[in-house]
């Protein structure tokens, strides 16, 4: 009988965000299917310490970024003590390509999962993603970015990201909710689920509320996440006169209980692989707002889950908020739709399944290529 897959996944970030999360449904994923993982982060991380139980073995792992040359020999250390059959890398931040050079000084394959859709110099795309068996695109938004970049077909899976769509149909204690935050009783209350980040577009958001509150002053905004950019948007939105109706509200780990008290959710990004957080608003049954970029519209379907819009236009956003502020109907339709969206499309077990068949596949060219068969 053969020994059960291992995988060594690195993750670079620190914090519970989208990709990180996405991380932990695959392990988890994995561990169901007789997957041995053993995860590679920073000590101080927070998917070390909710990884805890999951893995066959935490392994603490400084990572500084771009500039830590030495990553890739750490990462290599850590291969050779772990003897994986294939390394996952799931971030960028060094991790990607020292990572990747990491697997080549062992010979063990790799695999990358890339999140973003931001374009790359085709010399470099030539360069970087050789040193991977397989990319995997999070959504045919950004396979399509690699394709255009001169990557070869046969070496870009789609596998998207996924959400255990259940954790978020928790019923909103709203009149609760409302209390705390200090917003009226009769408030229509809008969410964005984002780092305070340039891509993700709260600066068109705010550009936007000024007409919109023109025609509904009940409308709020929560602001979910935390980021460099807080103080500058606080500012910004008392300069336009909206503060009264914009909340800070930071991040959250008990995102599942809130999003249900949300009317409808915005996510007006420049650039987004998928959007986590619209998967989220989406298995609540929030209406979504979203952008034609990247993998976005693979969830926000116009006048199906959401209205879709383009970037940094900041009109049809007002337009796009005015319209669910003033139809109740609507929402309900469109949040209807999402979650129905969600829970057929992007659950957590396809997702599983699809980085399984990855790895299978790549392991399987491996041992004809040892063989002296064609792959």
């Amino acid at each position: 009988m053969s020994a059960p897959l291992k995988v060594l996944h690195v993750e670079a970030g620190r914090h519970l965000y989208g990709g990180a999360r996405q991380v932990l449904y695959l392990i988890e994923g994995l561990r169901r299917h007789g997957v041995t993982s053993v995860l590679a982060a920073p000590p101080d991380s927070a998917i070390a310490a909710a990884a805890t139980g999951e893995v066959e073995r935490l392994y603490p792992l400084p990572m500084h970024g771009d500039l830590d040359l030495a990553l890739s020999l750490r990462i290599a250390r850590a291969a050779r003590d772990v003897r994986p059959d294939i390394i996952h890398l799931h971030s960028r931040r060094g991790a990607d390509v020292y990572g990747g050079l990491a697997a080549r000084l062992v010979g063990v394959p790799a695999v990358v999962s890339r999140r973003v859709d931001n374009p790359e110099p085709r010399w470099l795309v030539s360069l970087k993603y050789r040193l991977y068996d397989r990319v995997i695109a999070i959504s045919a938004g950004i396979r399509q970015v690699l394709l255009n970049e001169g990557m070869p077909p046969a070496r870009v899976a789609c596998v998207p990201s996924a959400i255990n769509a259940v954790d978020y149909a928790t019923p909103c204690d709203r009149a609760a909710f409302l209390r705390a935050t200090g917003l009226p009783a009769d408030a229509t209350v809008a969410a964005i689920v984002a780092q305070l980040i340039p891509r993700k577009g709260h600066r068109h958001l705010l550009a936007a509320l000024p007409q919109v509150l023109q025609a509904h002053p009940e409308l709020h905004i929560a602001v979910l996440g935390k980021g460099g950019l807080r103080p500058s948007l606080e500012q910004e939105a008392r300069r336009i006169g909206v503060a009264a109706n914009v909340h800070f509200l930071g991040f959250r780990d008990d995102l599942p209980n809130l999003l249900g008290c949300f009317d409808f959710l915005i996510h007006p990004a420049d650039m987004e692989g998928l959007g986590v957080s619209l998967l989220q608003g989406g298995a609540a049954g929030l209406a979504l707002i979203g952008t034609h970029v990247g993998g976005i519209p693979e969830i926000v379907r116009h006048d199906e889950s959401g209205l879709l819009i383009e970037p940094g236009d900041v009109p049809a956003l007002a337009a796009a908020m005015t319209r669910l502020a003033a139809d109740p109907a609507l929402r309900r339709r469109l949040g209807d739709g999402a979650r129905r969206l969600v829970a057929g499309q992007f659950d957590v077990e396809t997702m599983v399944a699809g980085n399984l068949a990855v790895y299978r596949q790549v392991l399987a060219e491996r041992r004809d290529r040892r063989r002296g068969r064609p792959a």
